[in-house]
């Protein structure tokens, strides 16, 4: 049996630390059936936010990228599961760590068991079913996250997911005609969750200077430096 130890902190805060990591740890051995919010990126505030025991749904792994950069950048351990198309360096650009992110891009058929085996051990596991998920496959994922205070975010639809977000219209900055290299996304982003209630927000995915941000943080920089940003349909 391999055990893995704690580093001896070094003062207050790095004890505390590890006396919150050591809880988690117990909790997951224990399969004790937790929930708690987990940190959200800013600019999705207004759509969304995250906590454990959930699943959620995005229509691209841009969206799932979003989500999965709060927790991530905070500390928690992912993985990404049947996403190859999955973009390690605008994952990098949203906040996601990549030394705390495990890729498992061609699971075949086997990515059911995959998702739960690494749910065991990780708290923000990103998956892409290849076919349509019935009721019972959720149903097992879901009574496993809760189990083992963990989250699911799904490239594609998800039965009873906690929220469903997928982005209506898209703008792109930074192309000529027929040339040159996008610095920008804008796109307007729905979200609807699971009481029935619809959300909206125009967010840059990412802005010029690659980080996230809400429109009316980009325009604020447009009014007092004109011309940054280029509009192109």
């Amino acid at each position: 049996m391999t055990v893995t130890t704690l580093p001896v902190a070094r003062n207050a805060e790095e004890r505390l630390a590890n006396i919150q990591e050591l809880r988690q740890r117990v909790h997951r051995m224990q399969g004790t059936a937790t929930s708690h919010p987990l940190p959200t990126l800013p600019v999705l505030d207004g759509l969304v936010r995250l906590r454990t025991g959930a699943s959620y749904a995005v229509d691209r792994p841009g969206l799932a990228m979003a989500l999965m950069a709060g927790p991530s950048g905070a500390g928690s351990w992912s993985a990404v599961v049947g996403v190859s198309d999955f973009g390690l360096e605008a994952a990098a650009g949203f906040g996601v760590d990549l030394d705390r992110t495990v890729l498992v891009p061609e699971p075949g058929d086997a990515w059911l068991e995959v998702a739960a085996a690494l749910i065991d051990v990780l708290q923000v596991v990103v998956v892409r079913p290849p076919a349509r998920v019935t009721q019972h496959q959720a149903a097992r994922l879901s009574s496993r996250l809760r189990q083992r205070d963990a989250l699911l975010i799904s490239v594609g639809d998800w039965p009873h997911a906690e929220s469903r977000l997928w982005i209506e219209e898209s703008t792109w900055t930074g192309i000529g005609r027929g040339h040159g290299r996008v610095t920008g996304h804008r796109a307007r982003v729905a979200a609807l969750l699971h009481t029935g209630q619809r959300r909206d927000a125009e967010i840059w995915l990412p802005a010029d200077d690659l980080r996230l941000r809400t429109a009316d943080q980009v325009d604020q920089v447009v009014e007092q430096e004109p011309g940054r940003l280029s509009r192109v349909g």
